[in-house]
């Protein structure tokens, strides 16, 4: 079987276009990769021109713009995650039991007001998983695709909530000190989701002679009830309850590969510029109706990405 490489071995990715100077281009540690020194990463005024561009951030203290310093680190995580997937000799084990879960609160729950962002991996269940070999590479392409992404939720103030193989349930709270607004952190969140994918994750994908990872992405603001339920010791899970979380969902469906959509709550949250330049009507008929008048209730497309300027 063909293991998945370091990013020194893969080809180097296109810089983003229409970059206002050009930044250095180095490898870093044994594993190699890239990353853009000696430039701050912003979002861009013209950011509605690209659809995927470099951008970063750790432990943030804006959304206005990316750090290069948390580029630099998130090369680092990924050489490091590829380095040990690669090195794993054994992924799986045959058995007769799944694993038991841990002991938790069954069927309890917490009100909040939050964003809802549901994350969908496209065309997953279409890739050859027969053999054990097909299996084994899923699973390293899942483990390297998975960690990255929660990590980057994690970052952001998420919370993930369920991971369903080929996709995340993930939420955002209001009131973080760093950005109350929990909708523009969830946006900044998958661009740089949508970055990191791009730039760093597809490389390894590509040089392994994998399809690389493409996704799409759905957020929606307001009222949910996050509860466990199930039973103990046996099959549970974490689900966020209520008319928020359906929309999210169900919209899934209705953008292509690589769209972020965004619904009409979430829409009204966004920062002014934001919202004004690089959020558009889907057009699309939701099936979904606002409760006093019965009108469509829309869904966007939120257009922009993170671009890299000096």
């Amino acid at each position: 079987m063909r293991l998945l490489r370091s990013l020194g071995d893969a080809e180097s990715p296109p810089l983003p276009h229409r970059l206002v100077g050009t930044p250095r281009v180095h490898r870093r540690g044994s594993g190699g990769g890239l990353v853009a020194s000696g430039a701050a990463l912003h979002v861009s005024p013209m950011h509605d021109l690209c659809r995927q561009s470099l951008t970063s951030m750790p432990e943030p203290t804006s959304f206005d713009y990316l750090p290069s310093s948390y580029w630099d680190r998130q090369v680092d995580r990924v050489n490091e995650i590829t380095e040990r997937i690669r090195n794993q000799s054994v992924t799986s084990a045959p058995g007769r039991r799944a694993p038991d879960g841990d002991d938790l609160v069954i069927g309890t729950g917490r009100r909040l007001d939050a964003t809802v962002m549901f994350v969908d991996i496209s065309g997953f269940s279409a890739r050859r998983s027969n053999t054990v070999d097909e299996q084994e590479l899923i699973l390293r392409v899942l483990n390297l695709f998975m960690t990255e992404m929660i990590r980057i939720i994690e970052e952001y103030g998420g919370h993930v909530e369920k991971n369903t193989g080929d996709g995340l349930l993930a939420y955002f709270e209001d009131g973080i000190e760093s950005e109350k607004n929990s909708v523009k952190r969830a946006v900044a969140c998958v661009l740089t989701m949508q970055s990191a994918n791009q730039l760093l994750i597809s490389p390894v994908l590509r040089n392994s002679n994998v399809v690389p990872i493409d996704f799409r992405t759905t957020i929606e603001y307001g009222s949910i009830t996050v509860a466990r339920i199930g039973a103990r010791r046996r099959f549970n899970a974490n689900v966020a309850i209520g008319s928020v979380a359906n929309f999210a969902a169900s919209m899934l469906s209705k953008i292509q590969p690589g769209e972020i959509g965004i619904g009409a709550s979430a829409h009204s949250k966004l920062p002014n510029t934001w919202r004004e330049h690089w959020a558009v009507d889907s057009g699309t008929q939701t099936g979904w109706v606002y409760i006093h008048d019965s009108s469509p209730y829309p869904l966007y497309i939120y257009t922009g990405c993170w671009r890299n300027l000096q």
